[in-house]
């Protein structure tokens, strides 16, 4: 009785716990791979390379899943399947941009998926996202846009409008993981999704006319540097947005241009001061995001 005779009060309060540390760690590792991924493109077709990354990644996957696999269910089966689909749109779409375009480029226009998981989290999962949530995700675009267009205005070429679609899926993913989060057996579900998203893109070689590549040592450490980064990736986001929210989690995930573009900035990718600003304002955004009034 106490506490309804006195007014609350609030303050602004940063809710970051392990499972958010984990997804912007995984952020991380996240933007370090377009930068390899563009350079496997020089030897590989988009498809092949996408389909022999998530191959290996879910060999390695298939430990942890093996004791528990006996268990899987239609759902974890379909969950498994929704989410491959994403990931095979997403990341095919991506590397075949990643033949054209250079890998900064890349993860900023991948970026844009930011504002489009808000709205397919209401119109999907009927969960109107905070003002804050909103607030964040529109200064994202703002800084993403700043970042997209830091020379010669938006330039949308071959691989930039790849790239661009490519982002529809990869919001889908997002989506699907938090549908389905909390539901079905995170490690059979990974497994489950790293090879559908592998028999996918091998199958879909053969309507695109695209070739085994010559054997390349570049292609073969590559997707399999690729492939144990992903199975982590893939792990962590299966178990972290069982409690963050796709909105939190995208949100998150917006630093992902930041951290390739450091990346690309090592390997000799300068950046404009334009570009450097709105990699400020994603980050500003991810902060600005977490922090909501509550009781004391």
């Amino acid at each position: 009785m106490s506490d309804a005779a006195s007014p609350p009060s609030f303050s602004p309060r940063l809710m970051i716990g392990r499972p958010e540390l984990a997804l912007i760690g995984i952020t991380m590792l996240w933007g370090g791979t377009f930068l390899i991924v563009h350079q496997a493109m020089r030897h590989s077709g988009p498809f092949f390379f996408v389909g022999l990354r998530f191959g290996t990644a879910a060999l390695i996957a298939l430990p942890l899943a093996l004791p528990v696999l006996r268990g899987v269910t239609a759902r974890e089966w379909l969950a498994g399947g929704m989410i491959g689909l994403g990931i095979f749109g997403g990341y095919s779409l991506q590397s075949w941009g990643l033949q054209s375009i250079a890998s900064t480029t890349s993860a900023f226009i991948t970026a844009a998926y930011v504002p489009l998981v808000p709205i397919f989290q209401w119109a999907i999962l009927r969960r109107r996202p905070r003002l804050a949530s909103w607030a964040g995700v529109a200064l994202a675009f703002v800084g993403l846009l700043l970042i997209a267009a830091p020379r010669d205005g938006l330039s949308l070429g071959k691989g930039e409008a790849l790239t661009l679609i490519s982002t529809l899926p990869i919001a889908l993913e997002i989506i699907f993981i938090s549908l389905w989060a909390g539901r079905v057996n995170v490690a059979r579900v990974t497994l489950i999704q790293l090879m559908t998203t592998s028999l996918l893109a091998f199958a879909s070689m053969v309507p695109a006319g695209e070739a085994v590549p010559p054997f390349s040592w570049v292609v073969v450490m590559s997707a399999c540097g690729l492939g144990l980064m992903t199975a982590i990736i893939q792990l962590v986001m299966n178990w972290a947005q069982q409690s963050v929210s796709a909105t939190r989690a995208t949100l998150i995930y917006a630093g992902e241009p930041v951290w390739a573009g450091l990346i690309g900035w090592i390997a000799g990718d300068r950046l404009p001061a334009i570009a450097l600003l709105g990699g400020a304002l994603v980050v500003a955004a991810v902060i600005i995001s977490e922090i909501r009034l509550g009781k004391n």
